[in-house]
């Protein structure tokens, strides 16, 4: 969500105690943020925070803003297939001896897709690469058992793992996505 795109929210700093006289209590970092569209201390990341969190999201006849995924240019951290141990191995991933090998036969010695284009940042055999290269629900049911319902959910929790682990929690290519991931969600 834009900054110039926030509408200023009602304070409910006033309360009114049992007497019904209204006494005052102080604003959190983040109610300054909404009401005044000052900075909080904690410097939350608009563009990496869900709405919900800030109490946009939610409100009569509204529902929760979900992240919508998608595929951002110059990231490419999926085609490090070789991403260490804390990730699942193809043979973990795989029913079918033939994908464990296919997979097998596209990292490079870098860990690296051989396929994968590091100075232009793409995959050279993009319209024709294997089935398990594609994020889409059918393929993250099938691979992972992730129901189709939970797939943009599932898919952008995965690209960020993995986003992280290839290039930072502090990265630019994790700032990109998880703006791209909210910036287009419904």
């Amino acid at each position: 969500m834009s900054r110039t795109g926030m509408v200023a929210l009602p304070s409910f700093n006033a309360v009114r105690s049992a007497d019904n006289k209204p006494r005052l209590k102080p604003e959190t970092e983040t109610q300054k943020f909404i009401n005044r569209g000052q900075k909080p201390a904690e410097s939350i990341d608009i563009s990496a925070t869900n709405s919900s969190n800030l109490g946009l999201g939610l409100g009569f006849g509204n529902k929760k803003r979900e992240p919508l995924w998608q595929c951002i240019q110059n990231c490419g951290a999926c085609c490090k297939l070789n991403k260490g141990p804390t990730f699942p191995s193809p043979e973990e991933i795989f029913d079918d001896p033939s994908d464990i090998q296919q997979y097998k036969s596209l990292i490079g010695p870098d860990g690296w897709c051989i396929h994968y284009e590091k100075t232009t940042r793409k995959c050279s055999i993009y319209a024709d690469r294997p089935y398990f290269c594609r994020v889409e629900p059918d393929i993250f049911q099938t691979l992972y058992g992730i129901d189709k319902k939970k797939f943009n959910k599932e898919a952008c929790s995965c690209c960020i793992d993995t986003i992280k682990a290839i290039y930072g929690s502090k990265s630019e290519e994790l700032n990109n996505f998880k703006h791209a991931i909210w910036e287009t969600s419904s």
